[in-house]
């Protein structure tokens, strides 16, 4: 959202425009939240984690959420969210959203808690015995050595092999965009579609995503990587050094 961003509306236009069944807000704090409560009568179901240092975030759904967490795997500032959905056909599915911090002269000087924050994640879906999407502002490229060994650890799948990058910052500098906002998916979860959007104001621009679940359908299984006993370990250690790392950041975040 970029949290100093005050062009609400245009996001709600959004919104509006393209009738998603559940969306994630990042860098939401309480205005953006009091902005986005006209939004809740279409998305009665809702999961908020509202901070005001860049890293809350809010997830609104018109499917019904059986069960919500929110993660905190490596700081106690740093959610990610675990969101267990039910749709009225009968289809059950784990939606994670993550944000870890990245590295730069202004936040951390090292990858330590982003790489061991989304490791975290990578072990906590691994284990999940329904259909899973894992997406957010991962800080990071999806060919980086820490995004290659959580899609590893994750079994999950990257949808952007064999599409576009899908680059999403600078919202701003089109010849200078990155692909930073990731998103991975089990087997059993096939994508329609996957593009950005227009700019509402951020200095990132939104991810929009068509997907359909089969459980029948085995074609994508051959596109999961499973990560080696020396990966493994490797993450591990990734885990716990994000662990012991001692973030340097504001509780209230100033532009």
């Amino acid at each position: 959202m970029y949290q100093f961003n005050k062009e609400y509306h245009r996001f709600i236009d959004l919104v509006d425009k393209y009738h998603p069944e559940m969306f994630l807000t990042m860098e939401s704090n309480s205005d953006w939240e009091e902005s986005l409560r006209t939004l809740e009568k279409d998305y009665p179901f809702q999961h908020k984690v509202t901070l005001e240092n860049t890293y809350g975030m809010h997830f609104y759904s018109k499917i019904e959420i059986m069960d919500a967490k929110t993660h905190y795997f490596v700081a106690d500032d740093i959610p990610s969210i675990e969101i267990h959905l039910k749709t009225k056909d009968g289809f059950s599915f784990v939606f994670f959203g993550v944000h870890p911090p990245p590295p730069s002269p202004t936040e951390e000087e090292t990858s330590k808690e982003r790489d061991g924050d989304l490791l975290s994640t990578a072990k906590r879906v691994k284990d999940f015995h329904k259909p899973v999407i894992v997406v957010g502002d991962f800080n990071n490229v999806a060919w980086s050595k820490s995004s290659v060994l959580f899609r590893k650890v994750s079994h999950l799948i990257d949808p952007r092999i064999g599409r576009s990058f899908v680059s999403t910052f600078h919202a701003k500098y089109r010849l200078l965009r990155f692909p930073i906002d990731l998103m991975f998916h089990s087997e059993d979860i096939f994508i329609d579609k996957l593009t950005t959007l227009e700019n509402f104001g951020s200095d990132h621009l939104p991810v929009y995503c068509e997907f359909f679940i089969d459980h029948h359908n085995d074609a994508q299984e051959e596109r999961v990587e499973k990560a080696t006993s020396e990966e493994k370990a490797e993450a591990e250690e990734m885990i716990q050094e994000g662990k012991e790392e001692d973030g340097n950041r504001d509780t209230v975040a100033t532009e």
